[in-house]
């Protein structure tokens, strides 16, 4: 992508598209809703401490490129956001759920994208997930994902999305332990896990946009 996406558009755009699957009942997002979304502490990573100063601008920005709509339902005077990824870039949904992925954790390997992209969208299995990604390196006019070389003790390849301009082909460092990749469906305890980390979101969206909504009738009276 040309120029390339800042990691702080990135995180906003990979925000949206989590929280359209997650939470569709709060999509699209007001900008509370939205800051609350990409400073979230489960399923980042880097974990980021953005305020409104720095996200009004990206969401100018990518405004400006028609990857991200500003929508204002008439009676309201709440602002929100949905993102246009799948249209500018002609997306389906399981792409959409890679992409996703990739822009709020960063390059991963298949195993781990297998896991983490299963409340986005459930693939049949590694080799249906392996296939998607060949097919996003492929992609022309340009592809979007990029196969990194293996790090030093590494025996898996890392995969990492490309609309923030090329990745480094090495991270950490050398004597970094490789972390145990499972690539099998998550189990009762993991879904129970994940069910948990879903409500949490889901209650901090909501209260996000309670708050939106309250500024909004407040600001009626002043």
């Amino acid at each position: 992508m040309h120029p390339p996406l800042t990691d702080v558009e990135v995180r906003i755009l990979g925000s949206l598209l989590e929280k359209e699957v997650t939470t569709p009942d709060n999509y699209p997002l007001s900008l509370n809703a939205l800051l609350a979304a990409c400073n979230q502490t489960t399923n980042r990573e880097p974990v980021m401490r953005l305020d409104e100063d720095a996200l009004v601008p990206a969401t100018v920005a990518l405004r400006r490129r028609g990857l991200l709509r500003q929508i204002q339902r008439a009676g309201s005077r709440v602002t929100k956001f949905e993102h246009r990824l799948d249209e500018e870039l002609r997306l389906v949904r399981p792409e959409l759920a890679v992409l996703g992925v990739l822009m709020l954790r960063g390059p991963q390997t298949p195993g781990e994208l297998y896991a983490r992209t299963e409340r986005l969208h459930p693939f049949a299995d590694l080799a249906d997930l392996e296939n998607l990604l060949d097919s996003l390196i492929a992609r022309e006019p340009e592809p979007l994902v990029a196969r990194l070389a293996r790090r030093p003790g590494q025996k898996e390849v890392r995969y990492a999305h490309l609309l923030a301009g090329e990745p480094a082909q090495a991270e950490g460092s050398a004597a970094e332990e490789e972390r145990p990749v499972s690539t099998r469906r998550a189990g009762p305890e993991d879904d129970r896990v994940a069910a948990l980390e879903r409500t949490v979101e889901e209650l901090r969206a909501e209260v996000a946009a309670l708050r939106a909504d309250l500024d909004a009738f407040r600001s009626q009276f002043q």
